[in-house]
Parts: structure tokens; sequence; C-alpha cells
């Protein structure tokens, strides 16, 4: 590997695991709130990450680019579409995140990044007719039977696991439909969600319950840092996803829930008892078989396994 190469993999590494480090650690700053309700801390967020994104663009001088790129989005209505999916989309997960911390409920939410992965597959198979590996639907079946055992046992559906998974994953989903860019993508999806929140933070301080202001400096503060603590992460995610392959992005992604599980049990003291740890084992176990599917060994044990089938079938029709 040239010098030049290996450089821009270890800016990829640090760009992608410092956005996965600043997601997994994102529950500490939430927590720094916790007199604010939670739709008006989504409200701030929305509004200060636009902000913050619209100066990023002037700063940076891109805002031709971001123009010229607006309008092809707009011309074409699959685009268009996308584009405001996804605004729904990522405001009903930072919602579910941002209530999900504030009422306890860490652990529950790493739960749902961890399965992220396995629910964007899934939705490449039923929406895109993709086609899963014999790995794969292990892993899925693995996955699913930890989901089921967390819900006969606590006898409730992990309803904030899976709506975060699911919004997340559709999230992604729809910005396969749009194809943007990191900066614009951002930008247009607070966008369309900025008149919505500004309308709702302005109801608020109109009967008085608003805690943005000079009587709160330090709230105040921390809200409009939810512009840049949501953006940052974003822009340096891109800049990772850029220089580093699908594997090694699929491999540091998982250090978010990790962080996530490790300050739900041992900073804000969550339960977590022997139903969650089986859960959670086997959960792990699918990323683990999931995240090596694709390699040589499992492939060649694949191929293997069908072979034999095969064999099996025929040996039964003669």
């Amino acid at each position: 590997m040239k010098f030049g190469q290996s450089n821009e993999q270890l800016t990829g590494v640090l760009a992608a695991a410092g956005a996965y480090f600043s997601w997994g650690l994102l529950p500490v700053y939430w927590k720094l709130m916790p007199s604010v309700p939670a739709q008006e801390v989504l409200a701030h967020r929305i509004v200060w990450s636009f902000v913050f994104m619209v100066f990023i663009l002037l700063v940076s001088r891109k805002g031709r680019a971001f123009w010229v790129e607006c309008k092809e989005i707009i011309s074409q209505r699959n685009r268009l579409f996308g584009i405001v999916l996804a605004s729904a989309l990522i405001s009903v997960n930072w919602f579910t995140y941002i209530w999900a911390v504030s009422n306890n409920h860490i652990v529950q939410s790493s739960l749902g990044y961890y399965i992220n992965p396995l629910v964007s597959v899934l939705l490449g198979v039923v929406v895109l007719k993709e086609k899963l590996s014999l790995w794969q639907i292990i892993s899925f079946l693995l996955a699913a039977t930890g989901v089921l055992n967390m819900v006969i046992h606590f006898g409730a559906v992990p309803w904030v696991s899976l709506t975060l998974a699911a919004s997340f994953g559709l999230y992604g989903l729809s910005k396969k439909m749009v194809n943007a860019g990191a900066m614009t993508g951002l930008t247009l999806e607070t966008l369309f969600v900025v008149p919505f929140a500004l309308m709702f933070i302005g109801s608020i301080h109109n009967v008085g319950n608003g805690a943005f202001g000079f009587d709160n400096p330090v709230i105040t503060w921390l809200l409009v840092g939810a512009g840049a603590i949501t953006a940052v992460p974003l822009l340096l995610f891109a800049t990772g996803a850029k220089r580093l392959p699908l594997a090694v992005i699929g491999f540091l992604q998982y250090i978010s829930p990790t962080l996530m599980l490790i300050l739900g049990v041992f900073f804000y003291h969550e339960s977590f008892t022997s139903v969650h740890l089986m859960s959670f084992v086997l959960i792990w176990v699918a990323l683990t078989i999931f995240s090596l599917s694709r390699t040589g060994l499992f492939i060649h044990l694949e191929s293997q396994f069908l072979k034999r089938t095969q064999l099996d079938t025929s040996d039964k029709k003669a």
C-alpha cells in the first residue's frame, strides 16, 4: 500500500470512529437537560442543526453547489419524495432516542442500534428484492430469537429498540432514493421540518413554558449546541465513508451501541438482567455471523452445505 493510500485510510478510520464515538456518547449530552421535554429538545435540535449546516455551507463556500443539487432534487419527484420521507423518519428517530434517554431506556436504545444493520438488510430484501445468503438468514433468526426472548420474559415488545431500528433503516433506504451529498442531505432534511419546529417552539414560549432564554443560560447553550453535536458526527461519517471499504464501516458501527450499553448499565444504572444478557448475546452472535458472512471461509462453508443439500435431494428422488 502506498503512503498516500495509507494516510487516506487512517484519516477515514479516525473520522468514522470519531463519528461513532460521538453517537455513542450522545446520551450524556441529552442527560444534561432532564427538565426539558423531549419534543422541545427535538425542535431545537432540528432548528440549530439547520442553522449550523447553513453556516458550514457558507464557510466552506459550497453554497452554489448546494443550490444546484437542491434544484436537481426538487425537479425530480422521486428524489423530492425521498428527502421529505427522510425528514419525517429522522425526526421520528431523533425524538424516540431523546425520549428514551430522558426516560432511562438507554439499554433499549443500544439494542435498537445493534439490530439496525439487520433491519436495513431485511428492508433491502423486501423493498429492493435483494437475496440473502444462508449465513444472513441464520443471523436474522438469531436476532429475532433475541428480541422474542425479551418479549416472552418481560411481556412487552421492546418498542423503543424496534422504532429506532426501523426508523433508521427506512431513513437509510429513503436516502438511497435521494442520493444526495452528506451536507446537502442533512440541510434539506432539516429545512423541510424547520417550519414545524419553529411553530412548536413559538407555541410553547407563548404560554411561558419554553426552556430557551436568558433565564436559563446553560440550558439555552446546550439547546444551541444540539445543532453542532448533530451535524459534526454526520460530516465525520461522510469523510470516513468516502475513504473506507464498506466492511470496515460495518465493523466500526458497533462502537456506538456498545458505548450506549456501557453508559446505560454502568453509569446510569439501568436494569440489565440475565434476560437482557441472553438477548444481547444472541444478537451479538447474529452480528458476528452477519459481519463474517462475506468472508472466504463462510462462503466456502455455505457452498459445501448447498452441495450436500442438492446431493441429498437428488438421492431421495432416485
